[in-house]
C-alpha cells in the first residue's frame, strides 16, 4: 500500500505539471511579455524533454533500481521548480521548465514499473493498482487547473512551481525510507541516451518549425528548414535504433509483446488532444467567458470528479465484464462528441452550457480510456523490460501532447505578439473561433483513435502482433 501511494503521489506531481502552469499563463504573459503563441513554450518545453527522456529514464529505473532513479528524478524535479519559480525572465523559465521535465522523465516510469513489479501479472490488485495510478494521472490534469487558478489568484503564478519544492523534499525522503534499491547486478546495457539525445533534439525542432509555420506560414523564414531538419533528425533516431544500436531504447521483443505497438499508437492520438485541451480550456474561459484564475480553476474540478469517479470506480468493474478494446473504443467517441460539443463555446453561453455539459462527456470519455487502454499497452511484458515498456508509454502519450499543441495552435491561429491586443479583443467580442478550431480538430483525432483501437486484439494481450 505504502508503494502504490508513493507511486501514485509522484505521478500526480509530475502530471499536475503539464497542467498547473496554463490557468498562469495569462499572467506570465502579462509580468514576462510573452504573445499567446510562445506561451506554448512554458508547457512544451516541460513536455518535450518530457516525452524525449522517458525512454532512457525508464531504462534507467531497470538498470540502476526504482528507488535510486526515483529519487534522483525527484531531486532535480523540485531544484527545477525552484529556479523556474524564481525566474525573472521567459528564457530562464522556459529553461527551468526543460529541466523540470527531464526530473519527470525518471520519475513517471518508475512509479509505473513499481506497480508492474509489485503486482504481478494476473493478480487482481494489478488492475486496481494501475486503475488508481491512470485516475491519478488525470486527476493531477484537472487538479493542477483548479491548484494552480488558487495559487495565481491568492499570490502569484510563481507558486504553481514553488509548491513542488516542499513536496519533493517530502517524496525524496518517503523514498529512500521505504524504496527498495534493487540494483541489476552483473554488466549494465547501454541506456541509450546518444539516441535519447537525437530524438529530443528532433522533436524540439519539429515543434519549432510547427510554430513558426502557424506564425509565418509553412515556407516563410526558419519554418520550412526548420521542420525538414527536425524530420531528418527523428529519421536519424529510427534508423539508428533499428540498425546500429545494441541496446535500443525500444526493444523490438516489447513491441510485439501483446498489444504494445497498436495500443500505443492509441495513446498518442488521444495524447494529442486530452494534454492540449487544458491549455485552450483555460484560455477559452478566462478570455472568453471572462473568468478569474480561480474561477477558471474552479470550472475544472467537474473533470477531476467525474474523471476520478469513472476511472477508479466504473471502470475496473466494466472491464471484469467488457473487453478493453470496447472501452477504448466506446471512451474516445464520448470525449470526442465532448470536445465537438465545447467548440461551440461562445461568450453568451455561460458555465453550465459552455464548460460543465461538455465536461461531463470529455471526463467519462477519458476516464473510460485511459485504465484499458494502460493495461494493453503493460499487458505481457517481462519484468526486466517494464520500465521500457512504461516509458514507451508515457512517451507516447507525452510526443502526442506535444505535437498536438504545437500543431492546434499553428492551426488555430492564436494571435502573435505583434497583434496581441487585436487579437485577444476579437475573441472576446466577437467569438472563440481560434478555440473552437481547435476543439473540433482534437474530436476528429479522438475518432481516429478510436477507429484505430478497433483494430487492437478483443482481450488486448497474449496475442503477439504481426510484422
Amino acid at each position: 500500500m505504502i508503494i502504490l501511494i508513493l507511486a501514485c503521489a509522484a505521478q500526480f506531481m509530475v502530471v499536475l505539471d503539464v497542467s498547473i502552469v496554463n490557468v498562469a499563463l495569462p499572467s506570465v504573459e502579462a509580468e514576462l511579455g510573452l504573445s499567446g503563441a510562445e506561451a506554448q513554450w512554458v508547457v512544451n518545453a516541460y513536455t518535450l524533454v518530457f516525452a524525449g527522456l522517458l525512454l532512457p529514464g525508464g531504462r534507467m529505473a531497470d538498470v540502476y533500481g526504482r528507488g535510486w532513479v526515483f529519487s534522483a528524478g525527484a531531486v532535480l524535479f523540485s531544484a527545477a521548480s525552484l529556479l523556474g519559480g524564481t525566474a525573472s525572465s521567459d528564457t530562464t523559465l522556459v529553461i527551468a521548465r526543460a529541466v523540470q521535465g527531464l526530473g519527470a522523465a525518471l520519475l513517471s516510469p518508475a512509479t509505473l514499473t513499481l506497480l508492474t513489479t509489485t503486482f504481478g501479472e494476473g493478480d487482481p490488485r494489478r488492475t486496481r493498482a494501475l486503475a488508481v495510478w491512470a485516475a491519478v494521472g488525470m486527476a493531477g490534469g484537472t487538479a493542477g487547473n483548479l491548484l494552480g487558478g488558487a495559487l495565481t489568484e491568492f499570490l502569484s503564478w510563481r507558486w504553481t512551481l514553488l509548491i513542488n519544492v516542499p513536496l519533493g523534499v517530502v517524496a525524496v525522503g518517503a523514498a529512500l525510507w521505504k524504496l527498495p534499491t534493487d540494483r541489476r547486478g552483473g554488466p549494465r546495457p547501454s541506456l541509450g541516451l546518444p539516441g535519447a539525445v537525437l530524438a529530443t533534439s528532433g522533436l524540439a525542432t519539429l515543434t519549432l518549425g510547427i510554430v513558426r509555420a502557424g506564425a509565418d506560414g509553412a515556407f516563410a523564414g526558419a519554418a520550412a528548414p526548420l521542420m525538414v531538419t527536425g524530420t531528418g533528425l527523428l529519421v536519424l533516431f529510427a534508423l539508428g535504433e533499428r540498425n546500429l544500436a545494441r541496446n535500443p531504447l525500444v526493444p523490438a521483443r516489447v513491441l510485439r509483446a501483446g498489444s504494445v505497438a497498436r495500443g500505443n499508437v492509441v495513446l498518442l492520438f488521444a495524447g494529442a488532444c486530452l494534454i492540449p485541451m487544458w491549455f485552450f480550456l483555460s484560455f477559452s474561459m478566462q478570455e472568453v467567458l471572462g473568468l478569474g484564475p480561480l474561477a477558471t480553476g474552479l470550472g475544472f474540478l467537474p473533470h477531476t470528479l467525474l474523471a476520478i469517479a469513472v476511472g477508479v470506480v466504473l471502470t475496473p468493474r466494466l472491464m471484469r465484464r467488457t473487453d478493453a478494446r470496447t472501452l477504448v473504443v466506446v471512451g474516445a467517441l464520448l470525449a470526442a462528441t465532448g470536445l465537438l460539443w465545447q467548440s461551440l463555446l461562445e461568450p453568451g453561453s455561460g458555465y453550465v452550457a459552455g464548460i460543465l455539459g461538455p465536461a461531463v462527456l470529455i471526463a467519462t470519455g477519458s476516464g473510460l480510456l485511459n485504465t484499458p487502454a494502460t493495461t494493453l499497452v503493460t499487458a505481457d511484458v517481462p519484468t526486466a523490460d517494464a520500465g521500457a515498456a512504461s516509458g514507451l508509454m508515457n512517451t507516447t502519450k507525452q510526443l502526442g501532447g506535444a505535437l498536438g499543441l504545437a500543431v492546434l495552435v499553428a492551426v488555430a491561429g492564436l494571435p502573435s505578439r505583434d497583434g496581441d491586443g487585436a487579437g485577444r479583443a476579437a475573441v472576446k467580442s466577437v467569438s472563440a473561433s481560434p478555440h473552437g478550431t481547435a476543439f473540433v480538430l482534437m474530436a476528429g483525432v479522438l475518432v481516429v483513435a478510436a477507429v484505430c483501437a478497433a483494430s487492437l486484439p478483443r482481450d488486448g494481450a497474449g496475442r503477439p502482433l504481426s510484422g
